[in-house]
């Protein structure tokens, strides 16, 4: 029994004795400096932040698989998939560099493939490493061109869409980039156009490029009866656009927050405008709705949230918590009242992702000009600012509006952008992917008279 006992003593005091090795050798060595400290945490916190917008491609291709046919939820899903894969390889082989790279006030022009030797490791994006500054700016990229796919769903050829998701990724969106966050033109105005997370440089640029590209489609088969009134094209899955919805706003957490590029005491506040705005959209879309149709609808609740993040995107950093409840509030109401406007004019998007990121984008924008804390019109600074985010609005929706038009338009004249009357009835899942979305072919099998016999009458 006394021999147990001394052997157990004897393994517990060599287990303390490896254990405190190692801290003692700590203890010996120089501490680091509250500098060095700093930067990894600044490192650690952006790349936790890149995560969570990647993930917010899982959010996308929800709401736009919920708000659409089952028949389609495959293409959707590859859509998605590519819009975030190809868009890497394009942005770190040339988008990085024209967003970035030294160059004019218009585009860069060196640091092509992540050159370390045009940006090196340390200095040029502050306390980031070029790795980590990448995987942050290539998840913004991605956004930019997925806000697409919704407004083009149900009827796109899968190839045309690829080369425009590669063509925005590499150029278009870069461009954008550099004219605000590149030391561009548009940063250096008298008074600097401010947009902090991207409510015009990512979601209105994605928003103008999906009005171009649903205005080249066409409507779907079936969105407008004889009389040329808008039918209701029901989505399949609304379970599927609400978790979707969610995920985008745990994403905004990144994407807003993370913008301050830096773990430091602004990025809390960041999070509770954020937050406000958001759900201040959805509470009034719901109630707008509600008044407007007798019911509160839930699929525009859902995109009235997205409508107040992506108003608040530009300005989550200037504006104070209830100017940031105002700016949700009012793009709740404009997403409601966008939506009918551009079906009445025969745009059809079938998830309302021009009127949630073009035109609440472009509200974002300007809210900035008005309610800006130091600056805004409203708190006593003037209209300087306000006038740049107007200038700032045009030129971008002005460009990327010029270049979608010559991508669609040269994809519509060669390869063509839509699929045949034939397979958008079928569905695009089988006839684009080889087999459907599902183990059955839901929404498929119904003809034309049927579906449109079993719509609803237009909103």
């Amino acid at each position: 029994m006394r021999r147990k006992l001394l052997f157990g003593l004897g393994l517990t005091a060599l287990g303390l004795f490896a254990l405190a090795a190692p801290a003692a050798a700590q203890e010996a060595e120089e501490p680091l400096a509250a500098e060095d400290v700093q930067v990894i945490l600044d490192n650690i916190w952006i790349l936790i932040a890149a995560v969570l917008v990647i993930f917010m491609q899982a959010g996308f291709a929800l709401v736009e698989a919920g708000l659409t046919r089952g028949k389609n939820v495959a293409n959707i899903m590859m859509k998605n998939l590519m819009d975030f894969s190809v868009g890497v390889l394009v942005f770190a082989a040339f988008g990085f560099a024209i967003a970035f790279g030294p160059g004019n006030d218009f585009f860069g022009t060196e640091g092509w493939f992540l050159n370390e030797g045009t940006f090196g490791e340390e200095g040029f994006f502050g306390t980031l490493s070029l790795p980590t500054y990448f995987i942050f700016q290539v998840a913004f990229a991605a956004t930019a061109a997925t806000i697409v796919s919704g407004a083009m769903a149900e009827r796109t050829k899968f190839v045309s869409y690829f080369i425009y998701s590669a063509i925005i990724s590499a150029i278009v969106y870069p461009v954008v980039v550099h004219w605000v966050w590149g030391g561009g033109w548009l940063s250096q105005l008298d008074t600097p156009y401010t947009d902090f997370a991207g409510s015009g440089v990512v979601h209105m640029t994605g928003g103008v490029a999906a009005l171009v590209g649903a205005a080249f489609l066409g409507p779907r088969i079936g969105k407008y009866g004889p009389d040329g009134k808008p039918r209701a094209i029901p989505g399949h899955s609304i379970p599927f656009a609400i978790i979707g919805c969610l995920i985008l706003l745990i994403g905004w957490f990144g994407f807003n927050p993370g913008s301050e590029l830096a773990a430091d005491s602004a990025v809390a506040p960041i999070f509770v405008t954020t937050v406000l705005a958001g759900v201040a959209g959805a509470v009034v879309a719901m109630f707008v709705t509600w008044f407007k149709d007798g019911k509160p609808d839930v699929a525009m609740a859902g995109n009235g949230l997205l409508a107040g993040l992506v108003g608040i995107t530009a300005g989550c950093a200037a504006l104070n918590n209830w100017w940031a409840v105002v700016v949700g509030a009012l793009a709740g109401v404009l997403v409601v009242f966008s939506v009918a406007f551009f079906d009445r004019i025969k745009i059809d998007d079938p998830v309302g992702a021009i009127s949630v990121h073009g035109v609440c984008g472009a509200w974002g924008v300007l809210a900035v000009g008005l309610f800006a804390t130091d600056d805004g019109l409203f708190d006593g600074g003037g209209g300087d600012l306000l006038l740049s985010q107007f200038i700032g609005v045009v030129a971008i929706a002005a460009f990327v509006a010029v270049c979608m038009a010559i991508v669609f338009g040269v994809l519509k004249a060669t390869i063509g952008l839509r699929v045949d009357p034939a397979e958008e009835l079928e569905g695009l899942d089988v006839h684009e992917h080889g087999y459907p979305g599902y183990g059955i072919d839901v929404g498929a099998g119904m003809g034309e008279e049927a579906l449109v016999g079993s719509m609803a009458g237009g909103k």
